[in-house]
């Protein structure tokens, strides 16, 4: 059976002591709560990683990175490895968000590297797919998931693509408030899991976790997790307001 997922991707936001406040926030609240087997994840700027993963030594949370280079070491000024993540007890990576995709001009290829790189660190990937707002009004939305899927997952063998969680993150949904309908959400989600089923076979595709994001909050997280296809979210803004993300968590 397929896990559940909330994870909160805090994209370039809180100073070192917001961010100490937020993570003991989020762990004291966590405790409180029957998770019943549900994985909370939280993925804070590169400087909080060591302290997140203190606190997660204690708790009931794990830790992801929002980005890294696809070496474990060399002359990438600025980057973080996989190795170094691993040896941080980060166990999740954000991998091919439209932020990055947009604004750092990260392709296919690259992806796949990241990909390939976190997995031989033993790192699991949040890979991130979805179309823009011209791509879907063209009716052209299955076709973009489904590309980005070949060409930065499909190379996997079923051992290391089953490691993976898939988010779908429509870009027009994204930090706009304006979140897909369960019935958008779910008909993508599906849409994904049937592809995976015709690659990699119907048992791999059942277990895979796919999380949602895009303006998913408090308000409308129940509704589109209550979809059979939906098993959590990658949640953005509402990841820095502790009784929000908490009560995200307790609607999975």
């Amino acid at each position: 059976m397929r896990k559940k997922i909330v994870a909160g991707n805090w994209k370039m936001n809180k100073t070192f002591e917001e961010a100490e406040e937020l993570i003991t926030e989020i762990a004291d609240g966590l405790d409180e709560m029957d998770l019943n087997d549900h994985g909370v994840i939280l993925c804070p700027p590169a400087l909080y990683l060591e302290m997140a993963t203190d606190v997660a030594e204690e708790s009931l949370f794990e830790v992801g990175a929002q980005n890294v280079y696809p070496a474990d070491s060399g002359a990438f000024t600025g980057e973080i490895s996989p190795l170094m993540l691993k040896k941080l007890n980060v166990g999740y990576c954000i991998v091919g968000h439209s932020e990055r995709r947009k604004y750092f001009r990260e392709d296919a290829l690259f992806l796949k590297q990241k990909v390939d790189a976190l997995l031989r660190n033993g790192v699991i990937p949040i890979f991130c797919c979805g179309e823009t707002l011209p791509e879907r009004e063209a009716g052209n939305h299955f076709r973009i998931v489904e590309d980005q899927l070949i060409a930065s997952l499909f190379h996997l063998d079923a051992a290391d693509f089953s490691k993976i969680i898939i988010a779908y993150e429509p870009v027009w949904a994204i930090g706009t408030g304006v979140n897909a309908t369960k019935e958008q959400a779910q008909e993508m989600h599906a849409f994904i899991r049937e592809r995976i089923s015709g690659k990699y076979g119907v048992a791999i595709a059942q277990d895979l976790t796919i999380l949602y994001g895009g303006s998913c909050n408090a308000k409308n997280s129940a509704e589109l997790f209550s979809q059979p296809d939906v098993d959590g979210g990658l949640i953005g803004g509402a990841s820095l307001k502790t009784e929000e993300f908490l009560q995200i968590v307790a609607s999975l």
